[in-house]
């Protein structure tokens, strides 16, 4: 693990443990086991669902004539959020694993991975939308004051500079991969076949604007998804709440998550996140760190046995690719 990674983890952590201890670890603890076991177990189905929809917006990007697996799909999606979630990675660290587990099940690599790409464009363009979506609910429906209005302002450029980057990275997908297969090829001549073939999978995928579009509307489906499941799991701990108000406090959450991306698991970040969110709509910051704690065992509960089922699928597949060693036989004939 790099130096800078483990640096922000740790930094993260005690952000977060701070906030709990400052807020008050009794009321924080007493929200989240309001939720009970039954209640937990709820709260793990809804998220397993959603990379039922998450999975499909994958899979639509890919050409009907390399005929996926949907499951497939699910599967990636499920290994690169775990890996996002639980292990000491960044986001991108996340991708490029659920790219590499989707390459397991008879995807070729590079379209696993150009596939991958495309699929972030087009969950940050829904992300995009979804943000906006939660600072209308904000700025209509929570009192003006400067701090409401600072953020819903702060979230507004945020938004913008994140269209900008949205755009161009679409733009290098279409073209900036064509210059560097060029290099490539001149670079590094034996790579420049695999820069090629990657080229191929995202012209492919792009060649069909109706797919990108039908998977930026599924991950918006699934963004309000998410939201559903908060709602049920605030509810679960006691607490009433409009669903507007749940969405305009995820949506900002991702949009403060957004700009923290290489900060392993957003530690701290999501949980000052919602210590700050939740006031702004009449909730306690104990319910939105109560709310963090249970995301986050939740995605460990989750996450840590997918990531085992990936190992064993790693593994599997490095014992198949070794060469089998031939036993030397000794010649006992006589001289």
């Amino acid at each position: 693990m790099k130096l800078g990674v483990l640096v922000a983890a740790l930094v993260g952590l005690g952000v977060a443990a701070y906030l709990v201890f400052y807020v008050g670890i009794g009321a924080v603890l007493g929200a989240a086991t309001h939720v009970g076991w039954g209640g937990f177990g709820l709260f793990c189905l809804l998220g397993l669902l959603l990379f039922v929809l998450l999975g499909p917006a994958w899979y639509i990007l890919i050409p009907a004539r390399y005929a996926p697996r949907m499951t497939t799909f699910i599967w990636g999606r499920g290994v690169r959020d775990s890996a996002s979630e639980v292990l000491p990675f960044s986001h991108v660290g996340g991708i490029v694993i659920g790219a590499r587990a989707v390459a397991l099940n008879e995807i070729s690599a590079p379209l696993a991975t150009a596939s991958a790409i495309v699929d972030v464009t087009t969950e940050m363009a829904a992300q995009l939308a979804y943000v906006l979506v939660g600072i209308a609910i904000l700025v209509t429906r929570v009192p003006r004051s400067p701090s409401s209005e600072w953020l819903a302002n702060t979230a507004i450029i945020a938004t913008l500079i994140g269209a900008l980057g949205t755009i161009g990275f679409l733009l290098a997908q279409k073209r900036g991969f064509a210059y560097a297969e060029k290099i490539t090829a001149r670079l590094v001549p034996r790579a420049a076949a695999q820069a090629g073939a990657l080229q191929a999978a995202m012209e492919a995928i792009h060649a069909s604007p109706l797919r990108i579009f039908v998977s930026v509307v599924i991950h918006l489906f699934a963004w309000f998804a998410g939201a559903a499941a908060t709602f049920v799991a605030v509810r679960l701990m006691g607490v009433h709440v409009a669903f507007s108000s749940i969405v305009s406090i995820e949506a900002l959450l991702c949009a403060i998550r957004s700009a923290a991306i290489f900060i392993p698991n957003a530690l701290g970040v999501q949980e000052a996140a919602y210590a700050m969110l939740m006031p702004f709509f009449g909730l306690a910051a104990p319910v939105g760190l109560a709310l963090s704690l249970l995301k986050r065992a939740r995605d460990i509960a989750i996450g840590i046995p997918i990531l085992l089922v990936w190992q064993a699928a790693e593994g599997g597949r490095a014992l198949r690719k070794a060469p089998m060693r031939q036993p030397q036989i000794k010649d006992h004939s006589p001289p």
